[in-house]
């Protein structure tokens, strides 16, 4: 085969490989795909600060005791108790329809948890809870299995939980199309259940939401973060909001 040939068959690979490595280092954590980008995903975090999310009822972040290291949004270790969104970190904006992922990491004993559809309507910061917890170590994990990974808290339990190991990262996904939410874990769906269906209303009436008016229905709002006084890590937190 002639010399020229084999030159310019080797010149295009190395084309090639030069305009696809930036595309494979870009794609690592706090980032979007191209693709991504053209289904209208969109960055909550941006892995340098916490742009985009401000205390519960509070206009900014400060006093709280989130810091931003190593590409994530983390909280140390402190007493364990929750503060009712006291210490909590909503999303400026609120969303009703989406397609939600994010990562997450909990040390040993860690409880914490991400809520949808919150609204600044009371002093307790109550929504929908994904709940992430060591369900190996935290004693709310023993109370019901309603209260464990994956979860719809202390509502309806998660039907599997494929966790990784504890200080590794999780994936996790929730989806709502109309009255129809999904939880998701590592590739897998958990969870789903009817906005203001029987069932569901039936299964808030069995919880500690019971006297929430309106719990179990659809009320676009706010995302949270929430400070349970564990240590808790998240990044990659990515939203393609629906139309509602």
């Amino acid at each position: 085969m002639p010399t020229t040939y084999l030159r310019r068959i080797a010149l295009s690979v190395l084309a090639t490989v030069a305009l696809v490595a930036p595309m494979v280092a870009s794609d690592g954590p706090n980032t979007l795909t191209a693709a991504e980008k053209a289904a209208g995903w969109r960055l909550l975090f941006d892995g340098s600060s916490t742009a985009g999310w401000r205390g519960y009822n509070k206009p900014d972040t400060s006093g709280l005791r989130w810091i931003v290291k190593d590409g994530a949004v983390c909280l140390p270790p402190a007493d364990g108790a929750d503060t009712r969104g006291n210490r909590d970190i909503i999303t400026t904006d609120t969303f009703g329809d989406f397609d939600l992922m994010w990562q997450w990491q909990v040390q040993p004993g860690s409880n914490s948890g991400l809520k949808y559809f919150v609204v600044e309507s009371g002093t307790a910061a109550i929504g929908h809870e994904y709940q992430l917890i060591d369900d190996a170590r935290h004693p709310d994990a023993k109370v019901s299995t309603e209260r464990q990974t994956a979860s719809f808290y202390d509502v309806k339990s998660a039907t599997a939980r494929p966790t990784k190991a504890i200080g590794e990262w999780n994936t996790s996904r929730v989806l709502v199309q109309g009255n129809h939410v999904e939880h998701w874990l590592n590739g897998t769906k958990v969870l789903e259940y009817e906005l203001g269906s029987p069932e569901t209303l039936a299964a808030v009436q069995d919880s500690k939401f019971k006297s929430n008016a309106g719990f179990g229905t659809k009320k676009p709002g706010h995302l949270l973060l929430q400070d349970h006084g564990d240590a808790v890590c998240y990044r990659s937190v990515k939203i393609r909001p629906g139309t509602t």
